[in-house]
């Protein structure tokens, strides 16, 4: 399947934003393990991610989590902690994203686990017990997702739970997301020191909880307000928190470098909104550090290459290993549209803007004819380049049912905002 996308005559949008995925699976895995099942969740997610973490608490003897690499991790340590002996697997993809670090750390706790392929990486043959807990170190830089993982079911443990970890910490607004999470479900949970998380052994307690909307999800509507070309087009954005668990709130203060600012309305309510205006000018160069949110990266990127604004970019680390190789996806991508960037090793990214044409030459950006964009079944590469129909007209996007994965409905919502959405075979 294909898409192409054309620029609106006029940008109208009010969009009612997804949950957050990050925030369902937590609440789903915290709800689980407090008893309390999923009846008490309000606002859950209808992205791919979380409905395979909801088919896999049906608890089948195999659980197969597709492309879902955060039920993956969450999943993992719970099958460890709760009885039953099960196999957990994914697609092709998940079966070459690494799992060694996290597998190893339970065992180090007294997990049975077993590869069942390729060492150190899914499936896996996990034979569920108590857990005595103690203490374990992790590196800091892996993915927050393994550290989040054993804190959720340190309170399980008959010793609770002291997380050491070393090196640099990438991502760390997800670890505080998810211990301020546990301590809505009843947990005792709380950093020692800035390289130390402490878990007691204390049972959760079902507990309503009301999800929020996704501020990565957010990003895009940034994106496509700074990218209309029009200062006077605003779109408003409902249901986010301004006072937020999510990291990647951090997108409205990155983009109102970029002149874009966030109206905030309804702050406190359970029914906020969020209209977005262009003010201020555009930075001759824009650098920011996205160890703390890579989720966001690929948006600033994006944008900014169509908008001819200079960049470096570093934090990327963690890029290499989501859905796919986001940092030589973006490389390759971006050179489609004539963007040729610097990729420095497994961190950085830059970019240092566009040749200056004489006058009347053809712009920087010179897609070839047919030119589409591949999305490597990776959402957040969709999400990204479908804005670039904006600055160039229209734009080709492969595969763009690949958005289910944590934005159902994203062309749905665009088309209300007036992109045209024509598919093509």
């Amino acid at each position: 399947m294909k898409y192409r996308l054309f620029k609106p005559r006029n940008l109208s949008a009010e969009v009612t934003l997804p949950a957050s995925k990050s925030i369902s699976n937590r609440a789903l895995a915290l709800s689980t393990l407090s008893g309390g099942g999923t009846k008490l969740l309000t606002n859950v997610s209808d992205c791919d991610d979380t409905h395979a973490m909801l088919r896999a608490l049906s608890w089948p003897e195999t659980i197969d989590v597709g492309a879902a690499g955060t039920a993956m991790r969450f999943l993992t340590a719970m099958l460890s902690i709760l009885p039953g002996n099960r196999l957990i697997t994914g697609s092709e993809r998940m079966r070459h994203r690494p799992i060694g670090v996290l597998v190893e750390a339970l065992r180090h706790l007294g997990a049975h686990i077993e590869y069942v392929g390729e060492e150190g990486f899914p499936p896996l043959r996990i034979n569920g017990h108590p857990l005595a807990g103690g203490e374990v170190a992790l590196p800091g830089d892996v993915s927050s997702q393994y550290i989040s993982a054993l804190m959720m079911i340190a309170p399980l443990m008959k010793k609770g739970l002291t997380l050491h970890l070393t090196g640099d910490i990438i991502s760390r607004p997800y670890l505080q997301m998810t211990l301020e999470m546990m301590q809505s479900f009843g947990a005792e949970v709380v950093w020692k020191d800035e390289r130390c998380i402490r878990v007691e052994h204390r049972a959760y307690a079902p507990t309503p909880y009301l999800i929020e909307s996704d501020w990565s999800a957010a990003s895009y509507w940034y994106e496509i307000v700074l990218l209309s070309g029009n200062e006077q087009e605003t779109a408003t954005l409902n249901g986010l928190f301004s006072q937020s668990l999510q990291g990647d709130s951090a997108v409205s203060e990155l983009f109102e470098r970029l002149s874009v600012q966030s109206l905030f309305l309804g702050a406190g309510s359970e029914q906020p909104k969020t209209t977005l205006v262009r003010r201020g000018v555009l930075p001759e160069r824009f650098d920011a550090d996205f160890t703390r949110t890579p989720d966001l990266a690929q948006t600033l990127i994006v944008t900014c290459a169509l908008k001819g604004i200079p960049f470096r970019c570093t934090g990327l680390k963690s890029l290499r290993i989501k859905e796919t190789d986001r940092i030589a996806a973006l490389e390759k991508e971006l050179g489609k549209l004539g963007v040729q960037v610097e990729v420095e090793g497994d961190n950085a990214m830059s970019w240092r803007g566009p040749v200056l044409q004489p006058k009347g030459a053809v712009p920087y950006l010179q897609p070839a004819p047919d030119t589409a964009i591949d999305t490597y079944d990776d959402h957040r590469m969709a999400m990204a380049f479908a804005p670039a129909a904006l600055v160039l007209g229209s734009i080709d996007i492969n595969h763009p049912e690949v958005v289910s994965k944590s934005y159902p409905r994203f062309w749905e919502d665009l088309k209300r905002a007036g992109v045209e959405t024509q598919p093509l075979p």
